[in-house]
């Protein structure tokens, strides 16, 4: 594995290739980040892993300042695997090599979900991502479904300017149904308990909403028994389409989106 450490050595490393997958992370792997490392081996020549903190997609300053950090254990790991060929770990001013300001604006019909709740957050994501689809020009980039709203705009904004496809993987989840994040590390032993039983129940909620005829009401109820049983802030519990992120009536064809806090740590799921 090679590691990339300014823009002068990543397009000479990558300039041979033109099959390149890109795994974009900011760092702190796990199973998550590992399976769509190898879903891009599979299906790509060569994998290059970024690990880069965007300080631009984060609405609070606190959030950012917190967010889980350890580059020399990431390194550890992704040498450990043997199917990384290139680390690209860039400072600020190369990815963000130009002074050029975003003029990336979310559509109203897209501010839902996380997009409503946290102002900037995806303009921050779209505009890095595709600061990152130039700089390494990959044919394929692997992104999890636990971000599906996340994929879905990136998808949306990029399929049209780039060549590049988006490729949504599969979520990976631990024995107790919790989805692989970074930011569970926040969460202390009461707090994964709190986020084991939510998804193992949400997992059956969303079975049981197929007999539902009063879909969004019967979520109402559910926000109001999980926050009061778990003592936990849910932010929003929406079945929307996979297609257009539209409310919806319809198990088929939809997920069920939540957004949650357990001790002042924001998990986001979708089931």
């Amino acid at each position: 594995m090679k590691i990339i450490l300014n823009n002068n050595s990543l397009f000479k490393s990558l300039r041979p290739f033109s099959d390149i997958g890109l795994v974009p992370t900011m760092g702190s792997i796990h199973r998550g980040h590992l399976s769509l490392i190898n879903r891009s081996n599979r299906t790509c020549k060569k994998t290059i892993v970024s690990i880069f903190i965007n300080p631009k997609q984060f609405n609070n300053r606190k959030d950012f300042k917190n967010y889980p950090k350890n580059i020399n254990n990431d390194i550890k790991i992704l040498k450990k695997t043997k199917k990384v060929d290139f680390l690209y770990i860039p400072k600020f001013k190369d990815v963000y090599n130009n002074n050029k300001k975003s003029n990336i604006k979310i559509i109203k019909k897209d501010k839902v979900l996380c997009a409503k709740y946290r102002g900037g957050h995806f303009e921050g994501v779209l505009d890095v991502m595709e600061r990152l689809t130039n700089l390494v020009n990959p044919k394929k980039i692997f992104m999890g479904k636990k971000d599906y709203q996340q994929y879905f705009l990136i998808k949306n904004y990029l399929k049209n300017k780039y060549k590049t496809s988006i490729i949504p993987c599969k979520t990976i989840r631990d024995k107790s149904k919790i989805a692989f994040s970074s930011r569970n590390n926040h969460l202390d032993l009461n707090g994964i308990k709190k986020a084991s039983f939510l998804s193992k129940s949400l997992i059956k909620l969303k079975r049981n909403l197929v007999n539902s005829k009063k879909i969004k009401q019967n979520l109402k109820i559910q926000i109001k028994y999980f926050e009061k049983l778990l003592k936990i802030k849910i932010e929003y519990l929406e079945l929307r389409s996979i297609k257009n992120l539209k409310i919806s009536n319809n198990v088929k064809g939809s997920r069920l989106f939540v957004a949650y806090y357990i001790d002042n740590v924001r998990l986001i799921d979708n089931f």
